[in-house]
């Protein structure tokens, strides 16, 4: 639930979308000439951020930033100026920018402003960027077959693209299609510096599995309009997408995969398509928006270490901001009821206020995340009667560590909406030590998602390989 970080405003900039940054154009051949490096600490969030400086063939300054604990690379700066004794980088798309001084050691100290708020930044020059480790991404010659297909929503009016992977085999096998979570998401899942998916599918087929991933509406080459669609319009591309392998007539049965609000929206499916198999909840939802939000907010802040009187204060003031969300329909009055009401945080510390993300004259404009489309939905939409009506084979899993779907609180109520439609083909999974991602961590922390180098744990990939393996036969 990438998104949920920006709308729980808990920290002002881990959560900044990176997505809607300028990728900056370096032209061929030109290395960096200084590269300079520092960590932004917000609490207990620590952040590693990159400046690298270019010079092109008109001796003209370029510069790029690279935040590499969010998977963001290259993000064009629009300006960078050097004199005597200061530096500054400006990058307007961020609402942000960094002033430095030159001290005696040739570093910089300075301080980054980003959205009315300023955090203390010192960077030191380094000879070489971060390089992110990942692993698990496969690397050609691939031992199986991959198609890039494309399939038409007609309802929506749009085609979705997508890559197919299929085992190298001559009889038939199981295919599942990976359903990604809340936010614009590509193919791949891609998130700080991750490719869930992409280490999915490379596993699932080379263990004779076939995947379907796809692009999310809007994003990458698949068309439509991300900004105005809601966890039902996104069934109805998962829906297409599965109408589209039957009509292949090439596997043994076919499975969804749903990864946090893909969790929700795989029973959707599976209760309106009779040609889904099996489906599996990798950090489903078992409870509403509202009640996930309030969860996963209170145990981010508490990780956060905001205090006893911020965190009673959060919990009042969020309660009170999503009941306006799902009660006032007209959006001027529901923004101007939502920024009253987040008034409450100006009487908190300036700590507090930081951990939050809580800033006067920014914040008006991060409250209005509330009021969209898929938003509104996701509050009210209670995935209990839905799994109630699922009879198909259901494996649930959820990381022990998880903060953004609390692992108890939604297990049980997924076990028990189950239990009370009469499903008997049910497994649940709790996995020690794991995160919202599936990642091994120590604390489950949203920081560490970009410094683990694990994309997603082996044991949990084998668990549901031979989950699968054990109801297709």
């Amino acid at each position: 639930m990438k998104k949920l970080f920006s709308i729980l405003l808990i920290t002002w900039f881990i959560f900044t979308s990176c997505s809607k940054s300028k990728i900056a154009e370096i032209p061929d051949g030109i290395v960096p000439y200084s590269i300079y490096s520092g960590t932004l600490a917000v609490g207990t969030v620590k952040l590693r951020l990159v400046f690298k400086i270019y010079k092109d063939k008109n001796n003209k300054l370029i510069a790029t930033l690279d935040s590499p604990d969010q998977g963001a690379m290259d993000i064009a700066v629009d300006a960078v100026t050097i004199t005597d004794s200061t530096i500054r980088f400006d990058l307007p798309n961020l609402k942000a920018y960094y002033d430095g001084a030159l001290q005696p050691d040739s570093s910089y100290q300075g301080t980054w402003f980003q959205g009315g708020t300023s955090i203390p930044l010192d960077i030191t020059q380094t000879e070489t960027a971060i390089v992110l480790k990942r692993p698990q991404e496969p690397q050609s010659p691939l031992p199986y077959k991959s198609e890039e297909i494309t399939f038409f929503n007609s309802s929506a009016g749009i085609n979705l693209a997508g890559t197919l992977t299929t085992p190298e085999s001559n009889g038939s096998f199981p295919c599942v299609i990976l359903i990604t979570g809340s936010g614009p998401q590509n193919r791949n899942e891609e998130l700080l510096g991750h490719k869930p998916f992409l280490v999915l599918s490379d596993y699932f087929t080379r263990n004779g599995i076939g995947v379907l991933r796809y692009d999310d509406r809007g994003v990458g080459e698949s068309e439509g309009d991300f900004s105005t669609a809601t966890s039902y319009n996104f069934a109805d591309d998962a829906e297409v997408s599965v109408n589209y392998l039957k009509s292949r007539n090439e596997f043994s049965s076919i499975g969804l995969v749903g990864h946090s609000e893909g969790g929700l929206i795989a029973p959707i499916v599976a209760n309106q398509s009779e040609d889904v198999d099996f489906i599996i909840l990798m950090a489903g939802t078992g409870l509403t928006g509202k009640e996930i939000l309030m969860l996963q907010g209170q145990l981010i802040l508490k990780q956060m270490e905001i205090s006893p009187v911020g965190l009673e204060v959060y919990k009042k003031t969020q309660s009170a901001m999503l009941q306006i969300a799902v009660d006032i329909e007209n959006d001027e009055e529901a923004l101007k009821q939502l920024s009253e009401v987040s008034k409450a945080y100006g009487n908190l510390s300036e700590k507090d206020q930081q951990i939050i993300g809580y800033d006067p004259e920014t914040f008006e404009e991060a409250l209005k995340a509330l009021l969209s489309p898929w938003m509104r939905t996701f509050l009210t939409l209670d995935p209990r009667p839905i799994l109630e009506k699922v009879t198909i084979p259901v494996l649930a899993i959820n990381g022990e560590k998880d903060l953004q779907v609390p692992s108890k609180e939604n297990l049980s109520e997924i076990k028990a909406a189950l239990e009370r439609g009469g499903n008997t083909s049910v497994a649940i999974h709790e996995l020690e030590n794991l995160n919202h991602l599936f990642q091994t961590c120590e604390t489950g922390a949203i920081d560490e998602y970009g410094t683990i180098e694990e994309t997603f744990n082996e044991e949990a990939m084998d668990l549901i390989v031979s989950w699968i393996k054990s109801i297709t036969g």
